[in-house]
């Protein structure tokens, strides 16, 4: 009687301690999620992944974040509720780069990869000169982020690592911007001699001086070369214009008629929907997200709810599935609206199409599937837009 007793305790005993041990880990969990959803709930442009593992009674939390804000703001959250855990979470970027923790890009266009291998999903580029910060080294490639803020993966050859103190100095030297659509860099001021590489718009070098009628500039890697200067222009006098018209935008959407669409794509190489309005309005001194489903978010909105009256040349047009009871919203598609009830916009290839029912350009599909329009020349430096003559990434003012 008593051997039963005593199996009956323990049996419930065990049941506290491992109903105890549940309650503290879905706890953890919660706290886990809802850091997440503070600091870090969109992982394409932050990082906040933590792993807890219990052992012998021990929680140890694994992991990584590029927020010290939101490890020190978790880890109090835990020391509040008197959870004792082993911290092994690591902070981005990696001990293991050592002070060369930004980069600078060496190629006319750097692809940008879903996973650290040459077979994954392509899910943006970035453009020669432009500063990178690096988060850590897996294989060949470096996990990166970009003026935006965007995170994914690089081949290392095709960045050149710097320490902070190096990228303020390149953000401070005089420099060019190519502005063609498309062109190259030569050995010699003379467009018949060698080439140096290709160059695509919005691709920046530093600037050494002038020859005939090319600009001498040097590369990343401190390659030098010579560019016709009707292609370019310096990056000072660019950067400082006044904020860009309308017109602007809409010519600058125009320059890439035809050129073929490419998911992941933001050159004249190839573009995708948000890779193209993100260029066309880089290419006016103004950053955007990266993706459709981010660039709805910033802006000003647009009152659409009695029609099209109300847009302007230059607002973006949102497109995808309305939210229903059961499903959020899904914003896969974004164009540019020039006037006149068109929009351009990468689909297959860049393209203009109407939103008029008469019209014979009109897209029965974009029409059905509008959701909004946001307008973003009324939002530089705020609602979430950053002109790059105020983007740390390119002032060199990075602390």
């Amino acid at each position: 009687m008593k051997n039963h007793l005593s199996g009956i305790l323990f049996f419930l005993l065990s049941g506290l301690i491992l109903n105890a041990q549940d309650d503290k880990m879905n706890l953890l969990n919660n706290i886990i999620s809802e850091t997440k959803e503070k600091f870090a709930p969109d992982k394409r442009t932050a990082i906040f992944e933590i792993i807890p593992n219990e052992s012998n009674g021990i929680i140890q939390l694994t992991g990584e974040t590029n927020i010290p804000s939101a490890k020190q703001y978790f880890l109090e959250k835990l020391k509040a509720i008197n959870l004792s855990v082993k911290d092994e979470i690591q902070l981005l970027p990696s001990l293991h780069l050592g002070e060369k923790t930004f980069g600078i890009v060496n190629l006319s266009v750097e692809n940008m990869r879903l996973n650290p291998n040459d077979r994954a999903e392509l899910v943006s580029q970035t453009l020669l000169g432009t500063t990178l910060k690096i988060l850590k080294k897996e294989g060949e490639y470096y996990l990166a982020q970009t003026p935006d803020n965007y995170i994914a993966w690089i081949y290392t050859d095709g960045v050149v690592r710097m320490t902070k103190n190096q990228i303020n100095e390149w953000s401070k030297t005089h420099k060019i911007i190519f502005t063609k659509e498309f062109g190259f860099a030569y050995t010699r001021p003379d467009e018949s001699s060698l080439r140096i590489s290709d160059l695509v718009a919005g691709n920046i070098l530093i600037l050494l001086g002038e020859e005939n009628n090319f600009y001498k500039v040097k590369y990343p890697d401190g390659r030098n070369a010579f560019v016709a200067k009707g292609n370019c222009e310096p990056f000072d006098s660019w950067c400082n214009r006044t904020s860009p018209t309308q017109n602007e935008i809409v010519s600058t959407a125009k320059l890439f008629m035809g050129i073929p669409y490419l998911w992941g794509g933001t050159s004249v190489k190839g573009i995708d929907c948000s890779g193209f309005t993100k260029t066309v309005y880089f290419l006016n001194g103004i950053v955007l997200a990266r993706d459709a489903s981010q660039q709805v978010l910033t802006g000003e909105l647009v009152d659409t709810k009695n029609g099209f009256e109300n847009l302007l040349p230059g607002d973006l047009l949102f497109f995808g599935a309305q939210a229903t009871d059961s499903t959020k919203e899904r914003v896969t598609h974004v164009g540019i609206y020039i006037g006149d009830l068109k929009f351009i916009h990468s689909s297959g290839h860049v393209k203009i199409n109407s939103l008029d029912k008469q019209a014979d350009d009109f897209s029965e599909y974009r029409f059905n599937h509008f959701i909004r329009a946001k307008r973003i020349l009324t939002s530089i430096d705020k609602n979430g837009i950053s002109s790059i003559k105020h983007n740390l990434f390119y002032t060199g003012d990075i602390k």
